[in-house]
């Protein structure tokens, strides 16, 4: 794939220094790292090395990446390496994608708090789904679900707009772990009834965090730390409608790799997606949601679109990526095991660990099936190092978490 003619490190190398002279003292410290990360991303500042082809002498130069997760240049590798591991953990069974928003007034909250609110919608969306599935009611599971969760905080036009994107698959474990209970074709839970747990769940924690002394609340909610101002604040959202919804299922496991890989290691906006860059302005390309999803140009000035960038950032550390039920970290393997004994399923081929020492391009060969090494020029030769390039300035920036 032919590299993309204009990069978000673009945007940052020549509007970040303003940026940052004019907004630097509301700016975090992830988000300076950030910016930092995605200019340096392979350019001479982190070393590399010049390498030269065996067949027709071609030489080009490879600089090191950042390896910072919100970098649009360095998710390739991550996003090959996090598919093989879900590869052997596929059921055979239906797989259903649900997503949980909160309301703007949330999100709101959710920005001068992301580390605290991210995890109560994680929380909140953990408990819901679960609850739900493993009631007694004959209308719901009856069993115990597993199924990991993934945080979006972005909308097409960057706008802040935090989300879990939850892949389950369409059945579970009995609760004396005896039979896997499937959900019905194409049917996984009633939304409506998820909706409003969820509002409730959700709340019930928001108010915990309030009454501990764990949110902080600053220009215009400022007023939220009085607790009557807080909550008039949240009046409205208890009684408005949070979107809970289904999308079509997978048709059987197979496509759920093809879709996670697309999904999950995703960035606010990809490069491809830039358009222009000049005069300081910015043009992209975006998906109208409320225009039957039509593709459209938006032009903002590069403040305003650094600005929204940032907004993603997440704090240092931060999971955006989590498990639960019979997917839980903790005994994942064991209960996978017997769910694949009660479908009736083959042990799966369970990947060699990687070597500490093995070569990038050779792992990424071997997922991917692309070679880093084949010459661009002859397409024959392969691509062979002869000197090393050191790195300019300590590269202090990783964030692979």
């Amino acid at each position: 794939m032919d590299r993309p003619k204009l990069e978000v490190a673009d945007i940052f190398r020549r509007y970040g220094e303003a940026y940052q002279d004019q907004h630097g003292a509301s700016m975090s410290t992830a988000q300076r790292r950030v910016m930092t990360a995605i200019e340096v991303c392979r350019t001479a500042a982190l070393g590399g090395q010049i390498e030269q082809c065996d067949e027709c002498g071609h030489q080009r130069i490879c600089y090191r990446s950042c390896r910072n997760r919100h970098c649009p240049k360095c998710q390739s590798l991550a996003r090959a390496e996090w598919i093989e591991r879900r590869q052997a953990e596929l059921l055979n069974c239906e797989y259903f994608h649900v997503v949980f928003t909160v309301p703007d007034q949330i999100a709101a909250i959710a920005y001068q708090n992301k580390e605290v609110v991210y995890n109560i919608l994680f929380q909140a969306t953990a408990e819901t789904l679960r609850t739900i599935a493993i009631a007694g009611d004959p209308k719901h599971l009856g069993a115990e679900i597993g199924f990991f969760a993934v945080l979006h905080t972005w909308g097409s036009a960057l706008m802040h707009h935090p989300h879990l994107h939850c892949v389950v698959p369409g059945g579970g474990l009995s609760l004396d772990g005896t039979r896997w209970v499937p959900c019905k074709p194409g049917f996984f839970l009633h939304v409506r009834v998820l909706s409003l747990l969820f509002r409730r769940l959700f709340l019930e924690h928001l108010q915990n965090a309030f009454d501990s002394g764990k949110l902080r609340f600053f220009a215009a909610l400022e007023s939220c730390r009085d607790r009557r101002a807080f909550a008039r604040y949240l009046e409205p959202v208890k009684k408005a409608k949070w979107v809970v919804y289904a999308k079509r299922p997978f048709a059987g496991p197979e496509p759920v790799l093809d879709y996670v890989g697309r999904y999950t290691h995703r960035v606010a906006i990809s490069n491809n997606r830039l358009l222009d860059i000049e005069a300081g302005q910015v043009s992209f390309r975006y998906k109208d949601y409320r225009d039957r999803d039509q593709q459209k140009t938006m032009t903002l000035s590069a403040e305003e679109f650094i600005r929204r960038f940032l907004l993603h950032s997440l704090p240092h550390g931060f999971h955006r990526i989590r498990y639960y039920g019979f997917l839980g970290n903790r005994y994942r393997q064991e209960k996978l095991a017997r769910c694949r004994q009660l479908l009736g399923m083959a042990l799966p081929e369970v990947p060699p660990e990687p070597s500490a020492a093995a070569d990038y391009r050779d792992r990424h060969e071997a997922l991917t099936g692309t070679s880093l090494r084949l010459c661009p020029v002859c397409h024959r030769g392969h691509m062979i190092m002869v000197e090393l390039l050191t790195s300019r300035k300590p590269p202090a920036i990783e964030d692979t978490s």
